[in-house]
């Protein structure tokens, strides 16, 4: 089961037991939640309508006491399930550990460093061209195999593997790849193939170096594509003269001075200096915001112009882009559900080439066949091969400005044929534009109708009036003088010029204000229907004129959308809290399947349970505040463009840093094309190393070549897994 749908499954709420006043509900995460039994307790009997509360992991059921007059058993289920929700991570994290004590332990490829790697290469490498070269007489004695050089060499250069395969069987009581190649090592050496060992160790070294070596390659990707780029910044020291320090040497309380074009190193407040400071990095805003005394900076930000010196709050690991990149570097080595299948198919096999080994010993009574079974195993080749694979294509992806924070999405999304997308922001530029203006009669020309809007609209953060506004400058007129703005909720904005009483805003405003609307009714119906907001602009008791705002559909978002129905996603559906008229509008022109319109973050949330419920794995494609609770619950959450939030980039669990919508099916292509390989390298390892098993145990295969055989499938699946560090994203139709 994929992470997100194994979480949701995880805290899923049912009754077991419901009598008026009395329910018990099963929930499967509780039983993980024996720690936090008594703030769960807590917080259900904080409920009103709750009388009392017990919380038994061991049975992983709640017992509620509960007001019958004032709630029902539904509103009750409802109330445990949204307390449990604030533990689910808490609930998944220990099923996890508890899961990943029931798997076989296997060295983590990462605790050597690959330049330690290339010299056992080297050395392994040397050891058997010398024994090739200075072929010497076999010694008759065990003790005198083991002292030769190609075996001394090789027991030393197997010190790790030995030492993984003792820990599991002497720690976790089950044997793992590196207990069935110990093994074969001393067996081989025990029985006079000191070579057969050398090339055991050595093909296994290459193997295990390309996958150290993607995932080498898929750090340094993800860090360069967070990193904050800086090595040096300028600290004010305690005499007041500035100076130029490593930034490993910043401490909490330093004063760092950022100038234009520089990024800020710290997380802190500003003490002295003012600045435009771009945080889209971190926040997600598109325009650069100005920076004063007293206002709070983060790491990983640019100065745009200006000078600041900033009291550092939080420093190196504790700032926020650090911790980003923190979290995706521990996320990317979560586990896809093929990947724990391929370590428990291999974990499975490892006793199987025992039994074997001891099998065709007493069947045959020949040593060399029986060391075979030990040689040539499936784990080997399966599991190196299928994390080469993920972790190759995460790599590729944080080189394209995408950021995978689990191999288990890559599957998950190969897997899916539903996504939900968002509207505003993600189909949509999410920078409204003015894209139509008309005059109401011959007094009024399409200059006064703006100028006499961006004056009512000029001191509104709202996204239409700095569509207004922006407008104006663009074309170069002066906003007119006025005074007295007012606000009018839900209405529109209203200022004075001169003596006249400019009214900006809905129908509503306008029909309130009792202006006549009559001359130019029809033409606002007609942009309406276009998908363009309709702006009324009246000057006294007279009607101006109407201005059409529109956002505007990203570029080449119609054909992400057909690249995306011919890589096999069918339903395609639009979510958006906008109106049901720009809804349907939008939905026709991208030929999406159906839409829902003027929802809630909330409902949105629902909208992808209600899918998933149905079985189908669902991927949501937004870039807000208000879609952080959908990209959370779908099974994967894809933040896109450069537009998109910290929260929601948070929430995701794949985030697109450039604002490309080819980008989203290139993703999907990637993660089907890694799958593909994946089996590939499935059907290549278990074929092939069936076939040596059985032509090693009717002797047709030496001890050698069976090591050969085996290792060098394991080099070819793992290059065939590398393929994918060159997948070309920008062609993957």
């Amino acid at each position: 089961m994929i992470y997100n749908r194994n979480k949701q499954a995880l805290m899923h709420c049912e009754t077991r037991h419901s009598i008026k006043g009395r329910i018990r509900v099963h929930c499967r995460g509780v039983r993980y939640l024996k720690p936090y039994q008594d703030p769960i307790t807590k917080d259900l009997a904080e409920c009103v309508f709750i009388r009392s509360a017990v919380v038994s992991p061991v049975t992983a059921t709640v017992l509620v006491y509960y007001d019958a007059d004032q709630a029902t058993a539904d509103d009750i289920l409802t109330q445990i399930n949204s307390v449990l929700s604030a533990y689910s991570m808490n609930a998944f994290k220990a099923e996890r550990t508890e899961r990943m004590a029931r798997t076989v332990q296997e060295r983590r490829l990462q605790e050597e460093p690959m330049s330690e790697t290339l010299q056992r290469i080297a050395i392994t490498g040397g050891t058997i061209l010398y024994s090739w070269l200075r072929p010497g007489r076999e010694p008759n004695n065990i003790l005198g195999r083991f002292l030769s050089v190609p075996a001394l060499t090789a027991v030393s250069l197997a010190a790790p593997i030995l030492k993984s395969g003792l820990k599991a069987l002497a720690v976790h009581k089950r044997p793992n790849a590196d207990t069935l190649s110990s093994s074969a090592i001393l067996a081989s050496v025990a029985a006079g193939q000191g070579q057969s060992a050398l090339t055991i160790i050595l093909l296994a070294d290459i193997a295990e170096l390309l996958t150290a070596y993607t995932m080498d390659r898929t750090r340094n990707a993800i860090r360069e594509m967070l990193s904050m780029g800086e090595d040096f910044v300028w600290r004010i020291d305690a005499q007041g003269n500035e100076e130029k320090v490593a930034l490993s040497k910043l401490e909490q309380g330093d004063r760092v001075i950022s100038r234009t074009g520089e990024k800020i190193s710290v997380d802190g407040t500003i003490e002295s200096g003012d600045a435009a400071v771009d945080q889209s990095p971190i926040t997600g805003e598109f325009m650069p915001v100005h920076k004063r005394t007293g206002d709070d900076v983060f790491a990983g930000t640019v100065v745009r112009t200006g000078r600041i010196v900033t009291l550092a709050k939080r420093v190196g690991d504790r700032t926020a882009v650090a911790r980003i990149v923190t979290m995706v570097e521990e996320a990317a080595h979560r586990k896809a559900a093929v990947q724990s299948a391929a370590d428990r198919i291999s974990g499975q096999f490892i006793p199987v080439n025992f039994i074997l080994a001891i099998l065709v010993y007493f069947i045959t009574g020949k040593i060399g066949r029986a060391l075979n079974m030990l040689i040539i195993d499936y784990s080997c080749g399966v599991r190196l091969s299928t994390a080469t694979a993920l972790s190759a294509s995460i790599c590729t992806a944080a080189r394209n400005g995408v950021l995978i924070k689990g191999s288990n999405y890559l599957e998950t999304l190969a897997e899916a044929d539903t996504v939900i997308f968002d509207k505003t922001g993600t189909l949509t530029e999410g920078k409204p534009l003015v894209s139509t203006v008309l005059c109401a009669n011959d007094k009024f020309v399409e200059k006064d109708v703006l100028c006499m809007a961006a004056a009512a609209e000029e001191t509104s953060t709202h996204p239409m009036a700095v569509a207004i506004v922006e407008r104006v400058k663009r074309e170069g007129w002066a906003v007119p003088r006025h005074t007295d703005n007012e606000n009018h909720t839900a209405l529109g904005v209203s200022t004075r010029i001169q003596r006249s009483i400019v009214r900006v805003g809905s129908k509503r405003f306008m029909l309130k204000s009792r202006i006549d609307l009559s001359a130019v009714e029809e033409q606002a119906q007609r942009i309406a229907r276009k998908g363009e907001n309709v702006v009324y602009v009246s000057k006294g008791r007279i009607l101006a004129g109407v201005i059409g705002i529109q956002d505007v559909l990203r570029e080449d978002m119609k054909k992400s959308l057909n690249r995306m129905r011919h890589i096999g996603f069918d339903d395609i559906i639009l979510l958006t809290g906008d109106v049901e008229q720009h809804a349907e509008i939008v939905a026709m022109r991208m030929s999406m399947d159906r839409y829902h319109a003027e929802v809630l973050p909330d409902e949105k949330a629902e909208t992808v349970l209600r899918l998933q419920s149905k079985g189908t794995p669902v991927v949501m494609v937004g870039d807000g505040i208000n879609d952080a609770p959908a990209l959370a619950y779908s099974d994967v959450g894809i933040a896109m463009g450069k537009n998109r939030t910290d929260i929601a980039m948070e929430a995701a669990d794949i985030t697109i840093t450039g604002d490309d919508p080819l980008m989203i099916p290139s993703v999907a292509r990637l993660s089907q094309r890694t799958m593909h390989i994946v089996r590939q390298n499935f059907a290549t390892a278990i074929g092939v190393n069936t076939l040596g098993i059985m032509l090693a145990s009717v002797g047709v295969l030496p001890v050698f070549w069976g090591a050969v055989l085996h290792n060098a499938c394991t080099v070819v699946v793992v290059l065939n897994s590398s393929r994918l560090l060159i997948h070309d994203m920008d062609n993957g139709k």
